[in-house]
């Protein structure tokens, strides 16, 4: 199989840094991206070395831009099962560690996922934030978890109108912690895990999951009711394969207006 993507773990002063590195994909969710977070999420979560883990994407362009609509094309990939397509802290896959996203550049449908499912968001000032899915007859039941974190018309105007938000909105909304200069992310995202680390660690692993137990007791019904939703109305739709056939021929979307 051609190389599509690596994501590399690298443990500095007891903090795992999790790397997405396909660049000339803006590091989209290729198969080898995902099967690559899988592994580096589970050997970061169960290495005693890493106390916390920060994720970031490879070059200063892009965190990550969701998903490979080229590979869904190439390999026909029309109803990717949710639960399973990639790690999801909380949800499919446990992690009791700080997780910090170093959002550099693009995040965009999954790539957004990603950055708001980490506990802390470093955005470096160039980064742009959104949720493309409708204009390719996908879905982002993913999302649920974003009504902790930014007002519900913020979330429907990405999520109906595919809207992408800078880095400046993003902390205004509550959704980044802070905003940096360009390139800068990574190391300011280092800098607040040396301050995590400072705190004793039965502490930070008990709110941890003070915080996701917290958010969880609402979010998991959500996410049921939500996958059910695209499930049955959008996944097992002609739009399904329309969405990702268009983007890969560079012409606009024929929708089956139901």
């Amino acid at each position: 199989m051609p190389d599509n993507g690596t994501v590399d773990l690298a443990v500095e002063e007891h903090v795992g840094i999790i790397t997405l590195k396909y660049e000339e994909r803006l590091n989209a969710l290729s198969q080898g991206i995902r099967d690559g977070l899988w592994r580096t999420f589970r050997d970061a979560e169960a290495d005693p070395e890493v106390e916390v883990i920060v994720v970031t994407g490879a070059g200063d362009k892009s965190f990550c831009a969701g998903a490979d609509l080229k590979e869904m094309t190439e390999t026909g990939m029309a109803v990717p099962d949710v639960r399973a397509y990639m790690p999801q802290l909380g949800r499919n896959i446990r992690c009791d560690k700080p997780v910090i996203a170093a959002v550099n550049g693009y995040a965009l449908g999954g790539g957004l996922l990603l950055a708001q499912m980490c506990d802390i968001l470093i955005a470096a000032e160039n980064a742009e934030f959104g949720m493309p899915e409708a204009r390719w007859g996908r879905g982002a039941p993913w999302s649920v978890p974003l009504m902790w974190k930014i007002p519900k018309n913020v979330w429907a105007e990405l999520a109906m109108m595919g809207k992408r938000i800078d880095a400046q909105r993003a902390y205004e909304i509550g959704l980044a912690n802070v905003v940096v200069p360009r390139g800068e992310a990574l190391s300011t995202a280092l800098e607040w895990a040396a301050e995590i680390r400072k705190g004793a660690p039965l502490t930070l692993r008990a709110t941890k999951r003070m915080l996701d137990t917290s958010t969880g007791q609402v979010t998991y019904p959500a996410w049921q009711v939500s996958d059910a939703l695209f499930e049955e109305i959008v996944y097992q739709s002609t739009d399904a394969l329309e969405g990702p056939r268009s983007y890969a021929e560079g012409r606009p979307a024929v929708w089956a207006r139901g």
